[in-house]
């Protein structure tokens, strides 16, 4: 199962953008019949989910995307508008990471919200994997 830059997704038209009941993983659809999902690789002493989806999925479905970028607070941290340390400590984690997943069609767009909180020895990252040619994503 390839990780492929999120970027990946620019141009591409979905036909299906659906996120589990657990709000752990989302699956995209491309009218190719291309599969994709944004999830984490659970592990020991951490949690990683979506905290926030801004916008409607459905305006997602049958336009090609426009914009697909992905930003998280560790970019934001080398601006030093706020540590990780210092964030950490207000909300009582030992580290933590947001990542953000901004998605825009001609219809509309949508925000996705990961956070990630740890006690720093497992990873709090987003993974974006494309699934084989068979259409499987194989196990992790």
């Amino acid at each position: 199962m390839p990780h492929v830059p999120f970027s990946e997704l620019v141009g591409k038209t979905l036909v299906t953008a659906e996120v589990n009941q657990s709000k752990d993983e989302i699956t995209f659809v491309t009218i190719e019949g291309e599969r994709y999902k944004l999830l984490h690789f659970q592990d020991c002493c951490e949690d990683v989910g979506i905290e926030d989806i801004d916008g409607d999925m459905e305006d997602l479905i049958g336009s090609p995307i426009l914009v697909a970028e992905e930003v998280s607070n560790q970019e934001l941290d080398t601006l030093r508008l706020i540590t990780p340390e210092v964030f950490a400590a207000e909300q009582g984690a030992d580290f933590f990471t947001w990542t953000f997943y901004k998605i825009d069609t001609a219809q509309g767009g949508v925000c996705i919200r990961w956070f990630g909180e740890s006690n720093g020895y497992y990873s709090e990252s987003v993974d974006f994997v494309k699934a084989d040619e068979d259409g499987e994503f194989g196990r992790w």
